[in-house]
């Protein structure tokens, strides 16, 4: 880790979810670059965009801002990572997995920033809210005779299943997710699981994923998602993003679920 106050710190974020994490903390001062993805997430427009963790053509960009410290997350290139690491400047690297990752990512992240209690804070809220939002689509349950099982995918060539703290994101709107997470899966794993409903939240897409690309292939013809016409768009940011745009997530597929009887 960098040494110095906190006060010092110039920190380039190479990951969505850090700066949002950032901003959310109060330490959007800190930050002197961000990656083109973060500005969907955090108020960061202004600050000067490189690329990421896994597009990275070169680090001098990087080293023209003089920073303290780098920071990046899943999913990583090796070659960008081994110029990282080479470089005079500390590098953080994020690999979230589970919410409780996310927690810790945001309990670490302020303690670096000297922001420990606005983490704490931003920890206590997420969880205050996916309780509620869990209380609440718990209530709503009797109408179902079991969770509806819920497809999410992140990329659709290869087919990649949504990251890992996504099927705890269903299961606190009410659902259950379907297949194995953070993987490639294929058509015919996913007809075999028969999802209730299919959620498209595309890596780098916001919200422009293609339910009818979904409708059209062959081996889901069956599928109770496709037969009742449940395949949903959600904005990939407040899936893939594990900091606070997960809440967003939350709400929109609860939103989604809420909506879908199903039957044994």
């Amino acid at each position: 880790m960098p040494r110095g106050s906190a006060s010092s710190l110039r920190i380039v974020s190479l990951a969505p979810s850090v700066t949002s994490i950032l901003c959310a903390i109060g330490a959007r001062r800190q930050l002197v670059s961000v990656t083109k993805w973060c500005a969907d997430v955090a108020p960061v427009a202004r600050l000067p965009k490189l690329g990421d963790c896994w597009h990275m053509d070169s680090v001098d960009p990087i080293l023209r801002l003089r920073p303290t410290l780098v920071i990046g997350s899943v999913p990583y290139k090796q070659e960008t990572v081994a110029n990282l690491l080479n470089q005079p400047f500390s590098f953080l690297a994020m690999n979230p997995r589970s919410l409780a990752d996310v927690y810790a990512d945001i309990r670490l992240l302020g303690g670096i920033a000297g922001k420990p209690e606005e983490a704490n804070r931003l920890i206590l809220r997420m969880q205050a809210e996916f309780s509620r939002l869990a209380h609440a689509c718990q209530s709503r349950r009797s109408k179902f005779t079991r969770p509806p099982r819920v497809y999410c995918e992140a990329w659709p060539n290869p087919r990649i299943s949504s990251p890992p703290w996504v099927p705890e994101i269903v299961e606190i709107a009410g659902g259950q997710f379907a297949t194995r997470a953070g993987a490639t899966v294929t058509d015919d794993e996913i007809a075999g699981a028969n999802p209730d409903i299919i959620i498209l939240a595309w890596a780098a897409a916001g919200n422009r994923s293609k339910p009818q690309r979904a409708c059209n292939v062959a081996a889901w013809k069956h599928v109770s998602a496709i037969r009742n016409c449940r395949v949903h768009v959600i904005r990939d940011e407040w899936l893939n993003t594990p900091g606070p745009p997960l809440l967003r997530g939350a709400r929109a597929l609860a939103r989604i679920i809420s909506g879908l009887p199903t039957k044994p």
